[in-house]
């Protein structure tokens, strides 16, 4: 991979889906990163290791809150070995770790807020709703499927715009596999169910984003120290107010994860570092921002990461 002039670093943090067993064990080998585990584990009164067991990840709260650990652990890693952050994006509950990396909210806090956020979503909507993906059509399309099929009793919806022909919807599973075949017929290369098992960024989460707005309402946030890219909007936000907004609205709303990678890139980030475990991230970045570098920050590829950091 060719050496990169003038690194600008944009830190990427996945959302729900991208989570394995196993992942809070396969982590750099960095003090930091045992440093943030211990961090979270006093706030939950519990060891937040044993969250990553294939049993653990069938639970909506264990999966979110694994991937704010592995986010911010490895995060704090790189800046622990002086890598530099031009701004930061995280998509869905990545959003709460980027957030936490951008010091815009403590580590406990956000650990709170993710671990509430997790259980009332569990708790709304236990069962028979989550979300899927549509690749091969573009939001027009795909928004025209959705307002044909959903109804009261089989509610879907468009939820987020990861790349341009990259569409993930929301839902009742009935609503979403009707949306899926039609989508099927229309020429998708790819329609599937996700393994998410709630219907994230759709109204259907509206009361979740009103107690969240409640919870960050007695919270003490600060201006993020560099640009915080919002899921709702993609915009970079640069004030307190509006990095809690986000927290909050993200989960009702769909994240347009396509607009924020081109926002990284007009903020000048030339290399888009992924925190484990995931590498959907970094296929986008590649796919919708092709002049940038993208990599995952794996044990593998780490000392290699801090090469491209130090170009």
């Amino acid at each position: 991979m060719a050496r990169i002039a003038n690194v600008n670093t944009a830190f990427l943090f996945p959302g729900q889906g991208a989570q394995k067993p196993g992942m809070l064990h396969e982590l750099v080998d960095d003090p930091a990163v045992q440093l943030t585990l211990d961090e979270i584990s006093d706030v939950l009164k519990s060891d937040v290791r044993l969250l990553d067991s294939p049993e653990s990840l069938n639970s909506t709260v264990s999966v979110q809150l694994a991937l704010l650990a592995s986010g911010v652990a490895t995060a704090r890693a790189l800046q622990r070995q002086g890598v530099t952050c031009c701004a930061v994006a995280g998509l869905s509950v990545g959003a709460f770790a980027a957030a936490v990396i951008a010091e815009a909210i403590t580590l406990k806090d956000a650990t709170i807020l993710v671990r509430s956020r997790a259980e009332k979503m569990e708790q709304l909507y236990p069962v028979g709703y989550g979300l899927a993906a549509i690749v091969g059509l573009n939001e027009r399309q795909v928004t025209t499927i959705v307002d044909s099929i959903h109804t009261a009793a089989t509610p879907v919806f468009v939820g987020n715009i990861n790349a341009p022909r990259q569409i993930v919807i929301a839902g009742s599973i009935e609503g979403m596999q009707k949306v899926l075949e039609e989508a099927s017929r229309r020429g998708a290369r790819k329609a599937e169910l996700l393994h998410v098992s709630v219907p994230s960024h759709c109204p259907l989460l509206s009361p979740v984003a009103d107690a969240l707005r409640l919870q960050l309402n007695s919270m003490e946030l600060k201006a993020p120290k560099f640009p915080y890219i919002a899921n709702v909007n993609a915009r970079a936000v640069r004030s307190a107010s509006a990095v809690a907004t986000d927290l909050a609205d993200n989960i009702a709303h769909g994240v347009r994860w396509h607009d924020a990678t081109i926002v990284a890139e007009e903020l000048g980030c030339n290399l888009f570092l992924e925190m484990p475990p995931g590498h959907a991230l970094t296929d986008l970045a590649k796919e919708n921002v092709p002049g940038v570098t993208a990599s995952v920050v794996t044990t593998d590829l780490f000392k290699h990461v801090l090469r491209l950091a130090a170009a």
